[in-house]
C-alpha cells in the first residue's frame, strides 16, 4: 500500500470551516471595538475642546469664548512665532481639529464642530458637538456646553447640535466619568 502524502479534500474542507467560524464571530467584535474607541476618542476630543475654550476665556476675556474651531486653531499662521498668536488664530489645538472650516471638522472617524449663541463679540457660551461621519464609524453624538459636562445622544446626529438641544435632558444625557 502507498502511503498518502498532504491533506484529503475532508480535512481541509473542516480546517476551512473552523476558521469560518472563528471569523464570524471575531469580525463583528472587531468592528463593535473600533466603533467603541472611535466614540472614546470623541469624547475625549470635547473634553479637550472645553478645557481649550477655558483657556482662550482667559487668555483673551473682551472676547469671551471662541465662535469656533478655527478661531481655536492656527488659522492658517504660523504657530511657532509668538506674535502671529492672536484672538483669532489662538493655535491652542491643531489644524486637523482646529481647520479652516465654517462648518465642520472631520477628525478621525467623527466630524466636530463648535457653534455660539451670539452673533458678536463678546460670545458668552458655546456648544461643542461631535458626531460620527458614518453609521458604523460610531452610534453616538456628543455635545457639551461651558458647564463642560459631555452629553451624548444614543441616535446620530447628522450636523451639529445648539445650545438649546444639548441642554435637554430628554435628547442628551451626561456622560459618566
Amino acid at each position: 500500500m502507498r502511503k498518502q502524502k498532504g491533506f484529503s479534500l475532508i480535512e481541509l474542507l473542516i480546517v476551512v470551516a473552523i476558521i469560518l467560524i472563528i471569523a464570524a464571530i471575531a469580525i463583528p467584535n472587531l468592528l463593535r471595538s473600533r466603533m467603541s474607541a472611535n466614540e472614546s476618542a470623541a469624547a475625549s476630543s470635547l473634553r479637550t475642546l472645553n478645557t481649550t475654550e477655558v483657556t482662550y476665556q482667559t487668555s483673551y476675556p473682551a472676547s469671551g469664548y471662541a465662535p469656533n474651531l478655527k478661531t481655536l486653531g492656527p488659522n492658517g499662521i504660523d504657530c511657532s512665532v509668538p506674535a502671529n498668536v492672536t484672538s483669532t488664530s489662538a493655535c491652542l489645538i491643531d489644524n486637523i481639529l482646529g481647520c479652516a472650516s465654517a462648518t465642520a471638522c472631520p477628525k478621525g472617524q467623527y466630524n466636530y464642530a463648535i457653534v455660539s449663541t451670539a452673533a458678536a463679540v463678546p460670545y458668552p457660551d458655546y456648544t461643542a458637538s461631535a458626531w460620527p461621519l458614518s453609521a458604523q464609524a460610531g452610534s453616538k453624538s456628543y455635545c457639551s456646553m461651558p458647564d463642560a459636562v459631555v452629553r451624548f445622544e444614543q441616535k446620530v446626529e447628522t450636523a451639529l447640535v445648539n445650545l438649546a438641544a444639548c441642554n435637554t435632558p430628554a435628547n442628551f444625557n451626561p456622560l459618566a466619568n
